[in-house]
């Protein structure tokens, strides 16, 4: 017999032995003996109040054994001389179709432009470092897109887009830690994640599929509103069939070329804001109602929160905690920043970005004349101004918090985890006040809820613009271009996806729907 069960285990009970056994055994009343295994399906941490619990979701096994193998299986078969389906991007979205493709017998050809994890490393030194950008290797391109260096946080609320457990469980097949299958809010890590992606890629390539690095697409050569070729950098055309476009939310080139070729595209909302950094102390203290070091058995505070502010949500976004805030631009003369943790999120700071909705019909007026791209040209003019705030490098812009709030610039900043450095700039003015004055009154609501938040041991810095896509590009029910037969639009650059597993989950789809293209 098996029972699924929740329990709620206090905290100073955690390292008690055997405490999921005999909690499980007093709840279904049964002697704790009949019981032969206790398997945890998710936990969470409820520090709503000063009596902090471990709720934990088990199977318990009576009288019966736990089944040592996963029900998922990964049956990949050598596609070498199998019909291709090409695929640009080798993020979450274009990993995740290229294995598809490989299951259902079909060749996955990615193309990324980016580099492998182990040389983009060079590159972001140059970021951090040198304030250098390199418009085809960063934060944001290559192996792995944009999640491999910033974070690797696994949350989802897409649950009707597709199996979460699937993806999942392909990522502990490739060697994450199963941890990630039971944690509420599961993160890899950005010192683990790159191994977990280097695994991905040679399995691709065992199994017949091919991946070109640093083979930008700057062209789709169509006839007749059918695919016929991809155009790369280099000069060499490739004939296609069917084209997976799993780009993500910054490749603006695609987009600019979409438009230019006159392929519909859609303008959609999005969100912009700055990213908020705390010494994570600050946030244990507010979370787990404790003053100095938290307990050893909790982990670095998170936090989330959202409010309305005239008419429009301001809402915390991709928080790190125990992280660092890193440079995310993607080309010079810009800066943009985002947030990511390593494994044990044991840095001093917590970082989060705070962002306001923009409504793509009604606060864009000014751009129309951008059409389909006008919210694209907005994010631009943001981070540019960010640049020059910063000094023209990628020192960014930043101001305390609560001088922000209170819109005055700050004589000094905090230390902080941002590598190229801080610039004193008062961002309450320089940000538009559809943005800048939707934060301050946000900051103030939630400064009235969490007490402590609001603090000038708080750094303010911008801008966070890349939370996705400001462009959709459609498609039909088939998941495919409704002008262009054989192109797919996918993942976070489709606007399809709004994280490493959402887009995981869209990959797969995209490429199922490729390949009945294929055979139709």
């Amino acid at each position: 017999m098996v029972k699924e069960i929740q329990l709620r285990i206090k905290l100073q009970e955690e390292t008690k032995a055997n405490i999921l056994e005999i909690k499980a055994a007093q709840w279904l009343s049964i002697p704790r003996k009949d019981i032969t295994s206790v398997k945890v399906l998710r936990k969470s941490i409820d520090a709503r109040k000063p009596q902090i619990y471990f709720n934990y979701k088990v199977a318990v096994y009576v009288k019966e054994l736990a089944p040592e193998q996963s029900d998922y299986q990964f049956n990949y078969q050598d596609v070498s001389n199998k019909p291709e389906i090409h695929i640009v991007g080798f993020g979450p979205a274009g990993m995740y179709a290229a294995l598809r493709c490989i299951e259902l017998g079909y060749k996955p050809v990615v193309l990324e432009r980016g580099k492998n994890v182990q040389d983009r490393r060079r590159d972001l030194r140059q970021i951090n470092q040198f304030h250098n950008v390199n418009s085809d290797s960063n934060y944001c391109f290559g192996e792995g897109g944009a999640g491999t260096y910033s974070d690797g946080k696994l949350y989802t609320r897409s649950l009707k887009r597709g199996d979460v457990r699937r993806i999942f469980e392909n990522l502990v097949y490739h060697g994450a830690t199963d941890q990630i299958l039971v944690d509420a809010h599961p993160h890899i890590g950005t010192n683990k994640l790159p191994k977990i992606i280097e695994k991905i890629r040679e399995n691709i390539i065992q199994y017949g599929g091919e991946i070109h690095f640093e083979s930008r697409v700057v062209d789709i050569v169509t006839k007749n509103n059918k695919l016929q070729a991809i155009q790369l950098k280099d000069g060499r055309e490739l004939t296609a069939k069917a084209l997976i476009l799993a780009t993500g939310h910054s490749a603006r080139d695609i987009y600019e070329l979409l438009h230019k070729k006159e392929i519909a595209l859609q303008a959609k909302s999005f969100a912009m804001g700055v990213r908020v950094e705390h010494p994570q102390q600050i946030i244990d203290s507010i979370q787990y109602h404790c003053e100095g070091s938290r307990h050893e058995l909790l982990p670095a505070a998170a936090y989330g929160w959202v409010e309305q502010v005239r008419e429009r949500g301001v809402y915390s976004f991709c928080m790190c905690p125990g992280g660092f805030i890193v440079p995310a631009a993607t080309a010079n003369g810009e800066v943009v920043v985002n947030g990511m943790s390593p494994s044990k999120r044991n840095n001093v700071f917590a970082n989060s970005g705070i962002v306001v909705e923009i409504n793509a019909q009604k606060d864009l007026q000014k751009y129309e004349q951008y059409g389909a791209l006008k919210g694209l040209q907005y994010q631009k003019d943001l981070e540019r101004l960010a640049f020059t705030a910063g000094g023209r490098t990628q020192t960014a812009p930043a101001q305390r918090l609560t001088d922000f709030i209170d819109g005055k610039l700050s004589p000094e900043l905090n230390p902080t985890s941002y590598q190229p450095g801080l610039n004193s700039a008062p961002l309450h003015s320089l940000l538009p006040k559809a943005i800048g004055g939707r934060l301050r009154k946000g900051f103030a609501q939630i400064g009235a809820k969490m007490h402590g938040y609001n603090t000038n041991e708080a750094n303010v810095i911008g801008v966070e613009s890349r939370t996705s896509s400001p462009v959709n590009i459609p498609r039909k029910e088939n998941l495919e271009h409704p002008e262009i037969e054989g192109l797919f639009p996918c993942g976070e650059g489709g606007g399809y996806a709004g994280g490493i597993i959402s887009a995981a989950m869209d990959g797969e789809r995209c490429a199922e729907a490729a390949i009945q293209n294929l055979k139709a």
